[in-house]
């Protein structure tokens, strides 16, 4: 009996003071299919928000990319909400996937109006969400 793929996310949104964030752990190589089901809960959050500006933790440490049509459905999203984002952290301890998602980082930004930095520890990550180094 073979072991079925484990993909897909894990969502978390919490307010600390007046402060928004959104903690977002993607698993394996991310789907069209699993983008249908964060989107909505995304824009949901964002829309509850005023002013929506949140600070997000992407935890990439089991991630492994994304397949083309998830990869078009992630850029969609960070067009069309990248104004609501205050500071992104994308962290991550594999050495495999390490350059890549710094240069993911920055491309990131591009489509942001907010900061995004790269992290290999997650303390670090959650310090400067926090504005404290």
């Amino acid at each position: 009996m073979s072991t079925p793929y484990r993909h897909g996310v894990s969502l978390g949104f919490e307010r600390v003071g007046s402060d928004f964030f959104l903690s977002f752990k993607a698993i394996g190589k991310l789907t069209h299919q699993d983008y249908q089901y964060i989107t909505p809960l995304i824009e949901s959050a964002l829309n509850s928000v005023e002013p929506a500006k949140m600070n997000v933790f992407f935890d990439c440490s089991d991630f492994q990319g994304w397949e083309l049509k998830a990869a078009w459905d992630d850029l969609k999203l960070g067009l069309k909400h990248g104004s609501a984002f205050n500071k992104i952290a994308i962290y991550s301890n594999q050495e495999n996937n390490r350059q890549w998602l710094e240069y993911s980082s920055k491309i990131a930004s591009w489509f942001t109006s907010g900061n995004v930095e790269f992290f290999d520890q997650e303390t670090q990550a959650f310090n400067w969400l926090q504005g404290s180094h």
